[in-house]
């Protein structure tokens, strides 16, 4: 099952809206934080970036054939060995992950979905603890030129909420203003 859609442009458009290595480090990850899960990876915009900080692997998982093929292409190009593009329906078979396998969990630009719950609860199970849970989504303060609708945008203060509801805790790092478009979350499983 895919979640809402929201409209993919091409590569080059799409890594205009972001700086992915400043918005993983202001979400604290680090060479140290073990391995990463990316739930919805897209072109690879944050699973390659995350792969040169960290001494594990990201497992970049999305439901698009065509998105795998492009995250794992771009990183073999970009000689990036430690990203392991999977094609996963994570939304209804879960990531496939052993449960406390991760120190650190993408969600990024997908909790319009219509169950965030779930995923949030797939995010927490593959979490050690202490692990720290990304959430990055589009602003539904102002108009961006991509994303979803701005009736399904989430708040950020939804998204934290869904979050404390699985088990996350808030931390120093809990709301973070990504400019121009977006705003982010670092929450730790404790």
């Amino acid at each position: 099952m895919k979640t809402r859609e929201s409209g993919m442009p091409d590569d080059a458009s799409w890594q205009t809206y972001f700086s992915p290595d400043a918005t993983l480090r202001a979400m604290g990850l680090h060479a140290d934080t073990g391995d990463v899960v990316d739930f919805g990876c897209g072109y690879g915009t944050f699973a390659i970036p995350a792969a040169r900080i960290i001494k594990g692997s990201v497992y970049a998982l999305d439901i698009e054939a065509d998105m795998v093929a492009a995250t794992q292409a771009k990183a073999d190009a970009e000689g990036v060995a430690n990203v392991l593009a999977i094609r996963r329906n994570f939304v209804t078979e879960g990531t496939g992950l052993d449960d406390g396998q991760a120190g650190f969990a993408m969600l990024f630009n997908i909790l319009h979905c219509e169950e965030p719950e779930r995923l949030l609860a797939e995010a927490w199970r593959v979490l050690r603890a202490g692990g720290v849970l990304g959430i990055m989504h589009w602003r539904c303060d102002i108009p961006t030129p991509r994303g979803p609708s701005m009736a399904i945008r989430p708040r950020p203060e939804q998204c934290q909420q869904w979050a404390e509801q699985v088990g996350f805790k808030a931390n120093e790092r809990t709301v973070l203003g990504l400019p121009p478009y977006h705003y982010g979350l670092a929450m730790i499983k404790q």
